[in-house]
């Protein structure tokens, strides 16, 4: 029977960590064996954009700087590890049930599309801090099949936000649809304890016209009510200016406002006095999740990458969700606006892409918006990686004998009781695609079994003894 991801423990992490990797870090290759090859709850921030499943293939125009970049986003069961559905199946009921239900919904090329995808967040969210937070940037054609999936694997408790950015004024999507205009970002945290940096736009000039009414040697200003009449736990009752209420302030803090300036006396006879709130002062409106003050990407900041987004995109998101010195990871880093953006903001990072161009896109972003000129020594040294990284763990002296008891002597493919010396200590997941040498990957099976599994994963194994009828 399938069963739900285990819960682990997770050790606190270093501040500065990033996994043993190094800060500056982009890896060219299958994001999701660089990924298997990061430590636990080491990054701080993830921000990816993924492929949408537009069933399009995309390439940066001949003569723009991203010429040569391109990726395929068209779907279909040859694009995926078949062995990949029995893996979910194995850790996460709820997500392997999430995928059969898009089978049967939307068919092969989206089940295709969510299998790639669901593989890739379950690392995500394991090399998450507990304080960390992920946004999922997609569009229509996949977000509710991919906001299932990540309630499966982050828990549905752990929603933030759905983001709605207005990526165009128009859009002609045809004669008998409204224009799509927008992109969505879906958030997600990996506990309750998430960092979040509140995030404020400024006033618009009639919102100031109509509450920044007055003003003084100072500046302009509004007022706020300082009566607590209204408030349930009371206040304080005594007679200022003439006037006798219940106020949010005792008296001498009342005076010490007074004395200080921010005290508003109307002129208008009866008048409550009301405290001062400076235009200079204000901090602005607290940003929601309708993001519309952030257009397209154009000008000088256009590279041609076929699907760019802009830097103040992930200024806003780098800013919110993290601090100075944190680590953000951008598993499909394309043009690498989110390297750039968390270098400018003074953050570390680390970037993955399939394709080459990304180095090169990378020193590109960081010279001219980062204001870095080395790449291979110094201050901006980018290290650039086509190795998969190797996770370390604790692997115990008498492991197999501890295995041989937890697992009753039986062969944990073909469920065989065997003697001892008939059994071998085998890697769960493969330390090719990412395992660890640890106790948790670690198992027992009799020789045949582990002949036929290999250096493939457990999903294979029972594939191929379900062939053979064991078991």
């Amino acid at each position: 029977m399938a069963r739900s991801a285990p819960k682990t423990s997770r050790p606190p992490t270093k501040k500065d960590d990033g996994g043993g990797i190094k800060n500056r870090t982009l890896f060219t290759g299958d994001n999701l064996y660089v990924l298997r090859g990061i430590p636990d709850a080491c990054i701080d921030l993830i921000y990816l954009d993924p492929p949408f499943k537009s069933d399009h293939n995309y390439a940066a125009p001949i003569g723009s700087k991203a010429a040569g970049a391109a990726f395929k986003d068209t779907w279909t069961l040859s694009d995926i590890d078949e062995e990949w559905i029995g893996e979910i199946a194995d850790i996460n009921d709820a997500l392997y049930q999430v995928l059969e239900m898009t089978r049967n919904v939307a068919g092969n090329s989206m089940l295709s599309y969510m299998l790639y995808m669901s593989i890739r967040i379950i690392e995500m969210h394991r090399v998450l801090k507990d304080t960390g937070s992920l946004y999922l940037h997609c569009d229509s054609t996949a977000v509710h099949y991919l906001k299932t999936a990540l309630d499966a694997i982050f828990g549905r408790k752990m929603f933030v936000n759905e983001i709605v950015w207005k990526r165009f004024n128009t859009h002609n999507d045809g004669a008998k649809k409204f224009g799509n205009i927008s992109d969505m970002i879906l958030c997600y945290s990996r506990s309750k304890d998430y960092t979040f940096n509140k995030h404020y736009l400024p006033y618009d000039d009639d919102y100031i016209k109509s509450q920044f009414r007055y003003s003084d040697e100072r500046g302009r200003y509004k007022v706020a009510d300082l009566t607590a009449e209204s408030l349930k736990g009371g206040g304080y009752r005594y007679t200022f200016h003439g006037h006798e209420r219940v106020w949010k302030r005792p008296r001498d803090s009342m005076m010490e406002l007074e004395r200080n300036g921010l005290v508003h006396l109307p002129k208008k006879k009866g008048g409550i006095p009301g405290y001062k709130i400076y235009l200079d002062d204000a901090k602005g409106v607290p940003c929601q999740n309708m993001w519309m003050d952030i257009g397209p990407v154009k000008g000088t900041e256009k590279l041609g990458y076929p699907t760019q987004k802009p830097l103040a995109l992930l200024e806003r998101i780098i800013t919110c969700s993290s601090n100075p010195g944190d680590f953000v990871l951008d598993p499909f880093c394309g043009c690498a606006t989110a390297c750039s953006a968390a270098e400018k903001l003074g953050r570390k990072w680390i970037g993955i892409d399939i394709s080459e161009k990304a180095y090169e896109l990378v020193q590109i972003r960081l010279k001219k918006e980062a204001g870095i000129e080395h790449f291979t020594t110094g201050k901006g040294r980018i290290v650039h990686r086509i190795d998969v990284p190797v996770r370390h763990g604790h692997r115990t002296p008498d492991i197999k004998h501890r295995l041989f008891g937890v697992q009753e002597g039986k062969c944990g493919g073909c469920r065989v009781r065997f003697e001892f010396r008939n059994l071998e200590i085998d890697h769960i997941l493969p330390r090719a695609d990412g395992g660890l040498d640890d106790d948790s990957n670690l198992q027992l099976l009799c020789g045949s079994c582990n002949r036929i599994k290999g250096d493939r994963d457990m999903a294979y194994l029972r594939m191929r003894l379900k062939e053979l009828g064991v078991g």
